[in-house]
Protein backbone atom coordinates (compact mmCIF):
# COMPACT_ATOMS: atom_id res chain seq x y z
CA UNK A 1 0.00 0.00 0.00
CA UNK A 2 3.26 2.61 -0.17
CA UNK A 3 2.62 3.66 3.26
CA UNK A 4 -1.41 4.33 3.04
CA UNK A 5 -4.10 3.51 5.43
CA UNK A 6 -7.59 4.14 4.90
CA UNK A 7 -9.94 4.03 7.89
CA UNK A 8 -13.48 3.52 7.00
CA UNK A 9 -15.15 5.45 10.03
CA UNK A 10 -17.69 6.88 8.00
CA UNK A 11 -20.58 6.61 10.46
CA UNK A 12 -17.24 6.32 13.05
CA UNK A 13 -15.87 2.73 14.44
CA UNK A 14 -17.83 -0.07 15.03
CA UNK A 15 -16.64 -3.54 16.77
CA UNK A 16 -14.61 -3.69 19.15
CA UNK A 17 -13.56 0.41 19.31
CA UNK A 18 -17.64 1.59 19.51
CA UNK A 19 -16.46 5.03 18.71
CA UNK A 20 -19.37 7.53 17.45
CA UNK A 21 -16.78 10.53 17.50
CA UNK A 22 -14.16 8.85 15.00
CA UNK A 23 -14.12 9.51 11.26
CA UNK A 24 -13.12 8.55 7.62
CA UNK A 25 -9.53 9.03 7.18
CA UNK A 26 -6.80 8.55 5.24
CA UNK A 27 -2.86 8.84 6.49
CA UNK A 28 0.08 8.64 5.32
CA UNK A 29 -0.31 10.25 1.24
CA UNK A 30 2.57 11.90 -0.31
CA UNK A 31 3.15 13.21 -3.45
CA UNK A 32 4.04 9.35 -4.56
CA UNK A 33 1.31 7.67 -3.82
CA UNK A 34 -1.64 7.43 -6.33
CA UNK A 35 -5.26 6.60 -6.85
CA UNK A 36 -4.04 2.50 -6.93
CA UNK A 37 -2.45 3.27 -3.02
CA UNK A 38 -5.72 4.68 -1.93
CA UNK A 39 -7.36 1.53 -3.27
CA UNK A 40 -5.63 -0.81 -1.78
CA UNK A 41 -5.42 0.55 1.19
CA UNK A 42 -9.45 0.39 1.37
CA UNK A 43 -8.93 -3.20 0.22
CA UNK A 44 -6.69 -3.82 3.17
CA UNK A 45 -9.10 -1.68 5.66
CA UNK A 46 -11.56 -4.82 5.74
CA UNK A 47 -9.12 -6.98 6.18
CA UNK A 48 -7.64 -5.02 9.16
CA UNK A 49 -11.18 -4.78 10.33
CA UNK A 50 -11.91 -8.34 10.65
CA UNK A 51 -8.76 -9.05 12.18
CA UNK A 52 -9.76 -6.37 14.92
CA UNK A 53 -12.97 -8.86 15.55
CA UNK A 54 -11.17 -11.85 15.35
CA UNK A 55 -8.54 -10.57 18.10
CA UNK A 56 -11.74 -9.16 20.50
CA UNK A 57 -13.04 -13.09 19.88
CA UNK A 58 -10.43 -14.55 20.56
CA UNK A 59 -9.66 -12.46 23.65
CA UNK A 60 -12.96 -12.95 25.60
CA UNK A 61 -13.58 -16.55 24.47
CA UNK A 62 -10.13 -17.52 25.52
CA UNK A 63 -9.80 -19.63 22.35
CA UNK A 64 -6.67 -19.68 19.72
CA UNK A 65 -7.97 -19.62 16.22
CA UNK A 66 -6.68 -21.97 13.94
CA UNK A 67 -8.26 -21.27 10.81
CA UNK A 68 -10.57 -19.03 9.25
CA UNK A 69 -13.08 -19.83 6.61
CA UNK A 70 -14.44 -16.99 4.61
CA UNK A 71 -17.48 -16.26 2.20
CA UNK A 72 -18.88 -13.85 0.75
CA UNK A 73 -18.65 -11.83 -3.10
CA UNK A 74 -15.16 -10.21 -1.75
CA UNK A 75 -13.63 -14.03 -1.40
CA UNK A 76 -13.48 -13.69 -5.00
CA UNK A 77 -10.27 -11.50 -4.61
CA UNK A 78 -7.46 -13.37 -4.11
CA UNK A 79 -4.82 -10.46 -2.97
CA UNK A 80 -7.34 -9.61 -0.35
CA UNK A 81 -7.63 -13.22 0.79
CA UNK A 82 -3.51 -13.65 0.89
CA UNK A 83 -3.47 -10.41 3.14
CA UNK A 84 -6.07 -11.22 5.33
CA UNK A 85 -4.02 -14.66 5.98
CA UNK A 86 -0.80 -13.15 6.68
CA UNK A 87 -2.12 -10.13 8.81
CA UNK A 88 -4.11 -12.73 10.79
CA UNK A 89 -1.49 -15.16 10.90
CA UNK A 90 -4.08 -18.03 10.58
CA UNK A 91 -4.45 -19.98 6.83
CA UNK A 92 -7.76 -18.93 5.19
CA UNK A 93 -10.23 -20.85 4.06
CA UNK A 94 -12.79 -20.35 0.92
CA UNK A 95 -15.52 -22.82 -0.13
CA UNK A 96 -16.18 -24.42 -3.34
CA UNK A 97 -19.76 -22.70 -2.91
CA UNK A 98 -18.53 -18.66 -1.37
CA UNK A 99 -22.57 -17.49 -1.04
CA UNK A 100 -22.76 -19.33 2.24
CA UNK A 101 -25.95 -17.36 3.76
CA UNK A 102 -28.33 -18.33 0.65
CA UNK A 103 -26.56 -21.93 1.03
CA UNK A 104 -27.36 -21.97 4.87
CA UNK A 105 -31.08 -20.86 3.89
CA UNK A 106 -31.37 -23.82 1.44
CA UNK A 107 -30.17 -26.21 4.26
CA UNK A 108 -32.08 -25.06 6.80
CA UNK A 109 -35.20 -26.01 4.67
CA UNK A 110 -33.67 -29.20 3.71
CA UNK A 111 -33.28 -30.34 7.46
CA UNK A 112 -37.04 -28.41 8.22
CA UNK A 113 -38.96 -31.13 5.27
CA UNK A 114 -36.50 -33.99 6.14
CA UNK A 115 -34.16 -33.81 3.17
CA UNK A 116 -31.21 -34.17 4.85
CA UNK A 117 -31.17 -36.54 8.21
CA UNK A 118 -28.74 -34.11 10.54
CA UNK A 119 -26.32 -31.42 10.27
CA UNK A 120 -23.67 -34.06 10.23
CA UNK A 121 -24.56 -34.91 6.60
CA UNK A 122 -25.46 -30.89 5.77
CA UNK A 123 -21.40 -30.15 7.15
CA UNK A 124 -20.68 -32.83 4.97
CA UNK A 125 -21.23 -31.15 2.03
CA UNK A 126 -18.69 -28.32 2.36
CA UNK A 127 -15.73 -28.38 0.02
CA UNK A 128 -12.78 -26.57 -0.15
CA UNK A 129 -12.16 -24.58 -3.26
CA UNK A 130 -8.92 -22.23 -2.28
CA UNK A 131 -6.97 -22.05 1.19
CA UNK A 132 -4.12 -19.00 1.28
CA UNK A 133 -1.42 -19.61 4.02
CA UNK A 134 0.13 -16.86 5.80
CA UNK A 135 3.79 -15.75 4.18
CA UNK A 136 4.14 -12.44 6.00
CA UNK A 137 7.12 -12.71 8.12
CA UNK A 138 6.03 -11.72 11.59
CA UNK A 139 8.14 -8.60 12.23
CA UNK A 140 6.27 -7.39 8.95
CA UNK A 141 2.98 -8.37 9.83
CA UNK A 142 3.93 -6.17 13.52
CA UNK A 143 4.54 -3.30 11.46
CA UNK A 144 1.26 -3.58 9.28
CA UNK A 145 -0.67 -3.91 12.27
CA UNK A 146 0.94 -1.33 14.15
CA UNK A 147 0.81 1.27 11.21
CA UNK A 148 -2.98 0.54 11.32
CA UNK A 149 -3.98 0.63 14.85
CA UNK A 150 -2.10 4.12 14.58
CA UNK A 151 -4.29 5.60 11.56
CA UNK A 152 -7.41 4.10 13.53
CA UNK A 153 -5.84 6.30 16.38
CA UNK A 154 -6.02 9.40 13.89
CA UNK A 155 -9.55 9.16 13.22
CA UNK A 156 -10.86 9.52 16.91
CA UNK A 157 -11.79 11.81 18.58
CA UNK A 158 -13.10 14.42 15.19
CA UNK A 159 -16.14 15.27 17.13
CA UNK A 160 -16.96 16.34 20.68
CA UNK A 161 -19.83 15.49 22.61
CA UNK A 162 -21.11 19.14 22.26
CA UNK A 163 -20.76 19.16 18.59
CA UNK A 164 -22.42 15.45 18.40
CA UNK A 165 -25.71 16.16 20.38
CA UNK A 166 -25.78 19.77 18.24
CA UNK A 167 -25.46 17.55 15.03
CA UNK A 168 -28.31 15.47 16.29
CA UNK A 169 -30.76 19.41 17.14
CA UNK A 170 -29.67 20.10 14.02
CA UNK A 171 -30.86 17.12 12.41
CA UNK A 172 -34.18 17.19 14.66
CA UNK A 173 -34.81 20.93 13.26
CA UNK A 174 -34.45 19.86 9.72
CA UNK A 175 -36.90 17.05 9.83
CA UNK A 176 -39.34 18.94 11.66
CA UNK A 177 -39.11 21.82 9.43
CA UNK A 178 -39.44 19.08 6.29
CA UNK A 179 -42.31 17.34 7.84
CA UNK A 180 -44.36 20.99 8.55
CA UNK A 181 -43.25 21.94 4.67
CA UNK A 182 -45.04 18.69 3.71
CA UNK A 183 -47.88 19.24 5.59
CA UNK A 184 -48.22 22.63 4.46
CA UNK A 185 -47.91 21.66 0.64
CA UNK A 186 -50.38 18.34 1.35
CA UNK A 187 -52.70 21.60 2.33
CA UNK A 188 -52.60 23.55 -0.31
CA UNK A 189 -52.95 20.86 -2.95
CA UNK A 190 -55.89 19.35 -0.82
CA UNK A 191 -57.48 22.96 -0.75
CA UNK A 192 -57.23 23.67 -4.40
CA UNK A 193 -58.33 19.96 -4.94
CA UNK A 194 -61.74 20.92 -2.62
CA UNK A 195 -61.70 24.41 -4.34
CA UNK A 196 -61.72 23.06 -7.85
CA UNK A 197 -64.37 20.44 -7.15
CA UNK A 198 -66.62 23.35 -5.71
CA UNK A 199 -66.23 25.57 -8.42
CA UNK A 200 -67.02 22.66 -10.85
CA UNK A 201 -70.35 21.84 -8.80
CA UNK A 202 -70.96 25.64 -8.62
Amino acid sequence: NGGVYFVPAFAGLFAPHWREDARGTICGLTAFHSKAHIVRAALEASAFQALEVLEAMEQDSGAKLSSLKVDGGMTANSVLMQFQADVAATPVSRPAQPETTALGAAYIAGLAVGFFKDESQVSQNWLLDRQWDPVMDEATRKDTVGMWRKAVHRSLNWTSKEETEQGEQTSGSVSRSLIGAACLVAGLALGAIIGGRSIHRR
